[in-house]
């Protein structure tokens, strides 16, 4: 099982096939994501990687989390987040993760924050039908009808589907497609919609109730501080 990666949602698009047809796909970013801690079984009782993301400035970072990057000898980030491994797939602290740990054709879960919708009615919240819209209704078309019950046991159930507060609430949406991978962009792309406004952060991970293919790095795409400063010296002779 390996980790997984923290990206920013740029938005939507589409793109066209050979054939015509265009498919919607969801623009994933990630930069600068690297681990920041790594949880083991002997000290903690589990294995995981932490991962962090972004650049938060160091006034809103609390001194406790001042101390934790430190220790890391990263920079502070604007969003941790930490995922389960496997014991072979244990990270070092510091290393750098890149877009190429995941490759087109191979199917993720995405979790997010999904968009608040503020107080909605049970017609928009769960779907309801409403009720007759001719005679016998009077002024409450769109309401959800018969809650309660008689006597016994006289209460409404817990978890009964009513008006309340709508959306803004962790959200996983799982066998999404990698539609496309450009690491010179740091972008994933996802076949449909995921959780979340524009600017969020998601998690993404190999999906759990499909097979990792043979071509996914294990156990992660790291990349290498060689690697990035040969990637600059290229760029540059190109522009010159």
């Amino acid at each position: 099982m390996r980790t997984g990666l923290i990206a920013r949602k740029l938005g939507m698009t589409r793109l066209f096939g050979v054939d015509g047809s265009h498919v919607p796909v969801t623009v994933l970013q990630v930069e600068d994501c690297e681990v920041v801690a790594v949880r083991t079984r002997e000290r903690d009782g589990y294995t995981a990687v932490q991962l962090g993301v972004g650049k938060a400035k160091v006034k809103n970072v609390t001194k406790p989390m001042r101390g934790h990057f430190a220790k890391a000898k990263v920079e502070p980030k604007a969003e941790l987040a930490e995922f389960r491994v496997s014991e072979d797939a244990l990270l070092n602290v510091g290393d750098k993760l890149h877009v190429g740990h995941f490759v087109a054709g191979q199917f993720v879960d995405v979790s997010a924050t999904s968009i608040g919708k503020g107080f909605a009615g049970a017609m928009k919240r769960h779907g309801f039908g409403g009720l007759r819209a001719s005679h016998g209704v009077s002024i409450s078309h769109r309401s959800h009808g018969s809650t309660g019950n008689s006597q016994d046991p006289g209460r409404i159930f817990k978890n009964k589907k009513m008006a309340g507060h709508m959306g803004n609430r962790r959200v996983t949406v799982q066998n999404l497609e990698v539609f496309g991978v450009d690491p010179e962009r740091g972008l994933i792309l996802v076949k449909g919609g995921i959780p979340g406004p524009r600017g969020a952060w998601v998690r993404i991970r190999d999906a759990v109730k499909r097979a990792l293919p043979k071509e996914a790095p294990y156990p992660a795409a790291v990349m290498h501080a060689g690697e990035a400063l040969e990637a600059h010296v290229v760029e540059e002779e190109g522009e010159a």
